[in-house]
């Protein structure tokens, strides 16, 4: 199946649907899963790793979205 939206728009779309734009990774998750936003591919990662991996300022990938997202706690993000 292909995906129409990317991970990072799908976090994005999650996240404007909660209370002042915040969630867990793996609330991020689940409702993704449920949503139908993003369909992993590989499945080799589990969807909250690579949803931290895309968010989190500290590894490359979140590097890249951190103009998008920011951690407030402990696998906690807020979109900007």
């Amino acid at each position: 199946m292909n995906n129409i939206l990317t991970l990072h728009e799908a976090i994005a779309v999650v996240l404007l649907s909660k209370e002042n734009r915040t969630a867990t990774i793996h609330e991020i998750s689940k409702e993704i899963g449920e949503r139908g936003l993003y369909h992993q591919k590989s499945g080799d990662i589990a969807l909250p790793e690579q949803i931290r991996l895309r968010t989190h300022t500290n590894t490359k990938a979140g590097k890249q979205y951190s103009h998008l997202f920011e951690y407030i706690e402990t696998d906690k993000v807020r979109l900007k």
